[in-house]
């Protein structure tokens, strides 16, 4: 890197634009290791603020995919073009939402009942309502990483479910990503920050490495 173009860097960092499309390589933002992390760990921010109302977490964690994508493609990271994403993807985003938070709280319930040993066959039940709940887990990241303005969240759902029965691995990483989430939030509460902000770059390259394998 130059001087000058060290200094554009700099610049374009603190002013919260990140780095523009006139840096080399295919992936600009990724060259700038520090303000990589520090945008990874604002965009942990910005999907804990955003999913503050508890159904809005799928689309807090789309929007965070999306703002780092931009990041690292040299697009601009402005934090208004989030806020352009929030209100894009609002209303859809709160019906998967709540449809998300009802299958959710209906497993967890169930492996309460499991639990409390008030459910015959429980341990059947307790392992089905396991898997049903990593699916679920994993089916909302591949939504949240297919969503776009433009595509909408219904194109999101259908891209969602097909990513689930075609890509294993990447399904893998994702239920990986997101049993850290829980882990690292179970440590140490203040740590669901940067986890959530390494899950939504874990979303952003799974989605990288899915649109690879389909071209």
């Amino acid at each position: 890197m130059t001087i000058a173009s060290s200094r554009r860097a700099k610049s374009h960092a603190a002013s919260g634009i990140g780095p523009t499309s006139s840096d080399a390589g295919a992936w600009p933002g990724a060259k700038q290791k520090f303000a990589l992390f520090g945008e990874v760990l604002l965009t942990g921010i910005i999907v804990v603020l955003i999913s503050i109302p508890i159904v809005t977490i799928p689309l807090a964690i789309a929007v965070g995919k999306r703002h780092l994508m931009r990041f690292l493609r040299a697009e601009g990271s402005q934090l208004a073009l989030v806020a352009g994403d929030v209100r894009e993807g609002f209303t859809g985003g709160v019906g998967i939402g709540c449809a998300w938070l009802a299958v959710t709280g209906i497993l967890l319930m169930d492996l309460l009942l499991v639990a409390s040993g008030a459910l015959p066959g429980g341990v059947a039940v307790g392992a089905l309502a396991v898997v049903l709940l990593a699916a679920l887990t994993v089916l909302t990241l591949w939504v949240a990483a297919s969503w776009t303005p433009v595509a909408g969240w219904r194109t999101a759902v259908r891209v969602g479910f097909a990513s689930l029965r075609t890509d294993a691995i990447g399904s893998v990483y994702l239920l990986v990503g997101a049993g850290l989430v829980v882990l690292f939030t179970w440590m140490l509460p203040p740590l669901i920050i940067p986890a959530l902000g390494c899950v939504c770059f874990a979303v952003a390259a799974i989605s990288v490495r899915h649109a690879a394998r389909r071209a």
